[in-house]
């Protein structure tokens, strides 16, 4: 895997003046880089005219370098807005922002030494045959090191950048500061519940010790499937802030894209992708819910995919399942009633909202299902499904049609169905989703298979050998 990443490396900011210092002018960049012009484009998109965003690529060069310095919560926050997937930005400035999918900053080599000493101990280089200082990839929450060890181990080793940790709590502050007080938010749209829901996860994300966990969990639900491939976990190198792994090839899932790559095999990994994402929730009952690009890889010589980065994986409670199934269900019927309740059950909407109200998000919902409703591969390479949903879902918001905020785990569940989405329109693949639903939405006895206990068990067994006393 190719780095992105720059090779002196910048220190991770870790004071919340700091922090914040960084983050005003993010928000600088981007106010100068849409300028006057922009705002008012801004503007009328949000009275319904449908305009883009325009960044100019030297603005959004500097807003993403921010972001990127920054590293963090913040960072994170960046990396969704790269994944919108109504087309807000222009082309040109969607590219740039991209790039916060698998780029950030690395440390110094000051830094990273600092973090490894503590970890390992002052010795800890004579653990290794080789060990590659420049990362291979850095991110919002760490850097990826490939190593080899004296007895043969070929590893990726996760390192968490010093501070962000400590950094969350202050950056969710300060982004509920500056989006209160700068007009970050849609104005009426309290954004606290959204953030709150980021902290948590986030601090879920910069635990190693439970990702482990969940990594040996997801890997035995895997098992030896011959299209996924789950790194193995080497517990004797892993700790809080480190998580040691197999090293495995690949490309970007989102590299298929080129020339070299065959439609028959977009079509192929994305529906893999798109079945897996299925199983996950109604088989497995445990889904990795960041659909960042960057987490899955593409072995072109063996033709599998691998699966990396399970800080974000969520355990899914059968009631959850299934109200998903319920309104699946009613979807597929377009049993209009049937789609209100699973909508209610689900959070998404409220059971004492005006029934003009009911009507409009049902049928959004409607409109969001047609990926499932049509009858044989649905086209995502020609769809403009999402740029409607987008256009609707904006007129809705402004006649204030959203006031019930859904259930916290739906959130991040939505985050993985769309990101899964918006892959298969990346690859300008057709898939069957219909087909491989329906056998989970008419057998019961396929969902939730006692996932959640199997991670709390790996969680308790998991005590990294190789860590210091009191890491």
């Amino acid at each position: 895997m190719a780095s992105k990443t720059s090779t002196k490396g910048l220190a991770v900011p870790s004071k919340r003046l700091s922090r914040l210092w960084h983050m005003g002018r993010a928000t600088s960049d981007f106010a100068s880089g849409i300028g006057l012009r922009g705002m008012i484009d801004l503007a009328r998109s949000r009275e319904g005219d449908g305009q883009r965003i325009r960044l100019s690529p030297e603005a959004t060069q500097r807003l993403t370098n921010r972001l990127a310095r920054m590293r963090g919560a913040v960072m994170k926050m960046g990396q969704l807005m790269s994944m919108d997937g109504s087309d807000v930005f222009t082309p040109e400035a969607a590219q740039i922002m991209a790039t916060l999918r698998d780029r950030a900053e690395p440390m110094p080599l000051s830094q990273l030494n600092r973090v490894l000493t503590a970890e390992w101990g002052k010795d800890w280089n004579k653990q290794f045959k080789r060990f590659e200082f420049q990362p291979i990839a850095a991110a919002s929450i760490g850097q990826v090191h490939r190593a080899e060890t004296r007895d043969g181990r070929r590893l990726a080793l996760k390192v968490q950048f010093p501070g962000v940790r400590e950094s969350i709590d202050s950056d969710i502050a300060n982004l509920a500061f500056l989006s209160r007080n700068f007009g970050m938010m849609p104005e009426g749209f309290d954004p606290m519940p959204m953030l709150e829901e980021a902290r948590l996860q986030l601090h879920e994300e910069a635990d190693y010790q439970a990702e482990a966990a969940s990594l040996l969990a997801y890997r035995a639900l895997i098992g030896d499937d011959p299209d996924f491939l789950v790194p193995a976990v080497h517990e004797d190198l892993s700790t809080s802030r480190i998580l040691a792994m197999d090293f495995a090839e690949g490309v970007s899932i989102d590299q298929l894209t080129a020339s070299q790559f065959s439609r028959s095999e977009r079509n192929r990994v994305a529906t893999l992708m798109s079945r897996l994402m299925i199983r996950e929730l109604f088989e497995f009952a445990l889904v990795q819910t960041d659909p960042n690009f960057g987490n899955f890889l593409y072995d072109a010589q063996s033709r599998r995919i691998v699966l990396l980065d399970f800080g974000a994986t969520r355990a899914v409670s059968p009631t959850l399942i299934d109200g998903y199934r319920a309104l699946a269900r009613a979807t597929l019927a377009n049993d209009q009633a049937g789609m209100q309740q699973g909508a209610i059950a689900l959070g998404y909407i409220g059971d004492d909202v005006p029934a003009e109200q009911a009507a409009r998000l049902v049928d959004l919902i409607s409109l969001s299902g047609e990926v499932i409703t049509s009858t044989g591969p649905y086209d995502f390479g020609h769809s403009t499904l999402f740029e409607r949903v987008f256009a609707r879902g904006r007129d809705m918001f402004n006649d204030q049609m959203f006031s019930h905020m859904p259930e916290p785990a739906t959130m991040f569940l939505q985050r993985k169905f769309a990101g899964i989405f918006m892959l298969c329109r990346r690859l300008r693949a057709e898939v069957d989703l219909r087909t491989m639903l329906e056998p989970y939405l008419l057998d019961t006895s396929r969902s939730s298979i006692g996932t959640e206990p199997s991670v709390a068990k790996d969680a308790d067994r998991f005590h990294p050998a190789g860590a210091p006393a009191g890491a």
